[in-house]
């Protein structure tokens, strides 16, 4: 028996009846370690030693791995089949380590699509595990954890954000800055020109061009209406062109165009394509059999394999014909993009998303639909239309009005439209136009729209912060931290994310820089590359970065909060501030957490004006569970209230002390005069009822 080791569980019977029963493929469930938090700030990396980590099996993964160190003793070999990328190598060594197999000897499948050609395929060329996909990966951990726990833990304390990051903070930076251009943005003037003109039966809207001074724009008013005092009853032809447009398709899917078409097409947000992806990619039950219906969903690379491009040209040719078939399209490759994986496409091309429609979810058919047309498509001729471009003139200004009719659908074919068969208008030079609507619209420019999280994924891909396989986390855990919210599709950044980006930029300018971030994802690169050592990566970065920790507990919250004027910290003399805490504002110690002076509440007593029946004190106004009240001044030892803002009139003179009142007050037997000086003087007196003595 020989054991294969997954990543997934939905992948383990599928691969199994690919490989007959001399196998058993189980799942590890995606990372079964992780650095500890034990060690010199619960870092679970000993910074002294070389940076050397102490990694734990995660509580969650125990039993998993008891299974499978179990089913490893039984079997005569153990194959390795994590996920092709940095992550899923991390695992495959991990996997490695902890069931005692050798990591440079023991066999690694790779293959990048479900389907049994793969797996044959993987099968008959397994590999070693790649130490440097491993050194790169453990770098990137090592480092997110370092300024994950030292800044979180700073903001955390200083301005009570819940957690910071490389990448999260680098991508939070960019949506607080757009916030800031969208309220510093100064709307503009401008006026349309709104002309439509009598063509038979119809009334046709022609595009102003220019004035007749030459005058693209339409500034002000008075420009607006010299036009529209210009033109007269009609207007005239000035020239007829005809012309050839060709409209490409795009090429294949990325993960961050996935999801950038995905939210535009199907408003899915990044976390829903994600999911629904990865549930095509593992595998759907299609008539009988489990099979992967598109490749691996991670990549930054539109390259497809020679095989999916012979096979597709084949395709296309029998079912649309060779006219159709067009050029492999060589896509721009990001600031950062790898190339390692091929682009996002179906497995097969005869499973089209109709043929397999009633197996999938509706999410998974749209989703499945945008893959395969756009895969399909970028092998496939262009669309060819053929437009007419009608100028005119009146007043000296100048219009436009054009008409397109597709003359060859090419890769449109796709789309299953029934496209109207457009005619053009008979038309010559010359021809005149009854002018039936001319009109002056004043309008204002609209500030930057807002990013949306397909926005944001594209920006994250062109600066290159992050990777295909953090898009979609890192835009999670800034919603999950509240920096960000989502309405109606837009990202609006919070004010605490705000002022979590500008704390961060103003103490950490170069981690929260897209640029320094890009510059990490480079060096990182270096060590995958085999050209450069992970030990020189962070000695590089370790020691300016804890500077700049120690200096941020030094000045953050002196520089960005309100010192109390004239007031010193009595414990150690620093300055106090105001600061915020879960039950509000309050005065502390600059110096926190060194010093942890908190200075009490002073409660501010407001006089009524009266002074007590009882004691000659001043009566204050006081507050209970909200309700004010009026109370002597000099409680505890005079308890006088009073109640409902009725004052309690003294009867007379108590008899039996020189300086005490009898007042009316309630017993167990009822109402009764005592006196104001109780407990020192105890006489009372029954209050009689009327008639009586």
């Amino acid at each position: 028996m020989k054991l294969v080791i997954v990543e997934s569980p939905t992948k383990c019977n599928t691969i199994q009846r690919y490989l007959g029963d001399q196998y058993i493929v189980k799942a590890s469930f995606g990372h079964i370690r992780d650095l500890a938090t034990s060690g010199k700030g619960g870092l679970g990396v000993d910074i002294e030693n070389h940076f050397t980590p102490t990694y734990n099996i995660n509580k969650d993964k125990k039993k998993v791995v008891y299974e499978l160190k179990e089913l490893a003793k039984q079997a005569e070999e153990v194959i390795l089949a994590t996920d092709p990328d940095r992550e899923g190598e991390a695992i495959a060594w991990h996997l490695a380590v902890v069931l005692g197999l050798d990591v440079q000897t023991n066999k690694r499948l790779e293959f990048h699509e479900i389907t049994r050609d793969s797996i044959t395929e993987a099968m008959k060329s397994p590999r070693t595990i790649d130490l440097n996909f491993v050194a790169s990966q453990e770098t990137r951990r090592i480092l997110d954890r370092i300024i994950g726990f030292k800044l979180s833990t700073l903001v955390n304390r200083k301005i009570h954000s819940k957690s910071a990051g490389r990448v999260q903070s680098a991508t939070l930076k960019l949506i607080a800055d757009h916030e800031t251009d969208i309220e510093k943005f100064v709307p503009e003037e401008y006026w349309d020109i709104n002309v439509e003109i009598a063509h038979g039966k119809k009334h046709v809207k022609v595009n102003f061009v220019n004035d007749f001074d030459g005058n693209k724009e339409v500034k002000t008013e008075t420009q607006a209406k010299a036009i529209i005092a210009s033109l007269k009853d009609s207007l005239t032809i000035k020239s007829v062109d005809r012309s050839v447009r060709l409209i490409e398709s795009k090429p294949p899917f990325t993960t961050s165009s996935m999801q950038q078409e995905a939210f535009t097409k199907l408003k899915f947000n990044t976390a829903k394509t994600s999911s629904v992806a990865q549930s095509l990619y593992e595998g759907i039950n299609v008539n009988g059999e489990h099979v992967g219906l598109i490749t691996y969903i991670r990549t930054d690379s539109t390259r497809l394999s020679p095989t999916f491009i012979g096979r597709t040209k084949a395709f296309i040719e029998e079912t649309y014909g060779k006219q159709y078939i067009g050029v492999v399209k060589k896509g721009e490759k990001g600031l950062l993009a790898q190339d390692a994986h091929e682009a996002i496409r179906p497995t097969s091309n005869h499973r089209t998303p109709e043929s397999v429609r009633q197996y999938l979810t509706p999410d998974q058919y749209n989703l499945y639909k945008l893959i395969y047309v756009r895969a399909l498509s970028s092998l496939m001729k262009p669309k060819k239309e053929e437009v007419l471009t009608i100028t005119l003139v009146g007043g000296d200004n100048t219009f436009k009005v054009e008409y397109s009719k597709t003359i060859f659908p090419g890769y449109e074919i796709l789309n299953d439209k029934n496209e109207k068969k457009e005619t053009f208008p008979e038309v010559n030079e010359g021809d005149q136009f009854e002018i039936t609507k001319k009109e002056c619209e004043q309008k204002f420019t609209n500030p930057p729209a807002r990013y949306t999280e397909a926005k944001v994924v594209k920006l994250m891909e062109e600066v290159g912060i992050g990777r295909p396989s953090t898009y979609s986390s890192t835009i999670s855990i800034l919603k999950k931290r509240h920096y960000i919210n989502e309405e109606k599709g837009a990202i609006i950044c919070s004010e605490q994310g705000r002022k979590t980006s500008h704390v961060l930029d103003k103490y950490f300018p170069t981690i929260v820089d897209a640029k320094y971030t890009a510059s990490m994802e480079s060096e990182l690169d270096k060590i995958q590359e085999g050209e450069a050592s992970s030990e020189e990566i962070l000695d590089k970065f370790y020691l300016p970065f804890i500077k700049m920790v120690d200096e941020g507990y030094e000045r953050m919250y002196v520089d960005e909060v309100v010192e109390v004027p004239d007031s010193v910290c009595p414990k150690c003399g620093k300055p106090l501030v105001y600061k915020m805490g879960k039950n509000g504002q309050f005065i502390g110690c600059s110096d926190y957490p060194r010093c942890d002076y908190v200075q009490k509440e002073k409660k501010v007593v407001e006089e009524t004006g009266q002074t007590c029946p009882v004691c000659g004190s001043p009566l204050v106004y006081r507050n209970k569970n909200g309700k004010k009240f009026v109370a002597c001044s000099n409680y505890p030892t005079c308890k006088y209230t009073v109640k409902e803002e009725k004052e309690i009139k003294p009867v007379k003179k108590c008899p039996h002390c020189e300086d005490g009142f009898l007042i009316k007050k309630k017993g167990r037997y009822g109402y009764f005069l005592g006196c104001t000086n109780y407990p020192k003087c105890e006489y009372m007196e029954k209050i009689h009822k009327k008639g009586h003595k």
